[in-house]
């Protein structure tokens, strides 16, 4: 198992002990792409800085590779080779003064050698769609916002993690930054085989790219399954203060209003065939 979680409970000591987490069981395997929704305070923020060991868990173990990284002497550098966590707004995290230098930082701290650095930056720059030769020595501030959120994502890919977290990854951008950042996760979990870990409050893109849903609420999971059957709950999704997407919505009206249609379709094209081949067979409804 990639990443596993065993009782974890989390409590902020220094918040008047507020309890983040509590008695997380959790299993996580490669090659799956999970969304993880929950309203804000809900613990997904905690939960995800627990797998490469940001912050330790006041109670219970993490696995990763089957080894326990609470534990005392365990290589947390190790681990984030394995793990690679991109905070909201990842821009902010720049700093070097090149482009190159700023995605090289994390190769040159492995001890990579020069020619396996440079390889690393142009793979990296290559998978965000950004030209090395274009790039590498222009200062990442002088870039758009949505082009210097790519160069931070890349300098994680440039560690070549196993697991891909991302809080948040789209806020701020414009729908086709949106658009482009999509196509990225799913080429890497296609044909990369990284495992994704996508934070977001958008159910749209939850659904379109997710295999498996986990929902938080009050640092306890409530649902953890397919889109299909955790978007099912809407009801109880509606009671932690979470949507479902709205093609789903507009599928369940079109229901209640008579038209046989699938209520558990989430990409927007399939959801126009499903409708003009009802509609074609029925011509009664409202």
């Amino acid at each position: 198992m990639l990443i596993s979680l065993e009782n974890v409970t989390h409590i902020y000591e220094q918040e008047k002990s507020v309890r983040a987490l509590s008695n997380i069981n959790l299993k996580i395997d490669k090659n799956e792409f999970i969304g993880l929704v929950g309203h804000t305070g809900s613990g997904k923020s905690t939960l995800v800085q627990l797998f490469n060991g940001l912050i330790k868990p006041s109670r219970g173990k993490v696995l990763v590779n089957n080894i326990d990284i609470t534990a005392k002497r365990v290589s947390l550098k190790n681990i984030r080779q394995i793990i690679g966590l991109v905070f909201q707004y990842p821009e902010h995290q720049l700093f070097e003064e090149t482009i190159y230098k700023d995605i090289a930082f994390g190769p040159i701290n492995l001890g990579l050698s020069k020619d396996d650095i440079i390889e690393r930056v142009k793979e990296a720059l290559g998978l965000v769609e950004l030209d090395y030769n274009s790039y590498k020595d222009r200062s990442p501030f002088d870039l758009s916002g949505g082009q210097q959120r790519r160069v931070a994502i890349a300098g994680v890919l440039a560690m070549k993690p196993r697991v891909l977290i991302l809080d948040e990854p789209s806020a701020g951008l414009d729908p086709e930054g949106r658009k482009n950042l999509m196509k990225l996760l799913r080429h890497l979990h296609r044909d990369y085989k990284v495992t994704i870990i996508l934070i977001s409050h958008i159910m749209e893109e939850i659904a379109r790219l997710a295999t498996r849903v986990i929902v938080l609420d009050k640092g306890e999971i409530m649902l953890d399954g397919s889109p299909k059957e955790v978007f099912a709950h809407k009801e109880e999704l509606k009671k932690m203060s979470l949507n479902i997407p709205e093609i789903t919505k507009i599928l369940i009206k079109l229901k209640e209003r008579g038209l046989d249609v699938r209520t558990d379709i989430f990409d927007i094209n399939q959801a126009k065939k499903e409708i003009l081949t009802a509609l074609r067979g029925n011509r009664n409804v409202d």
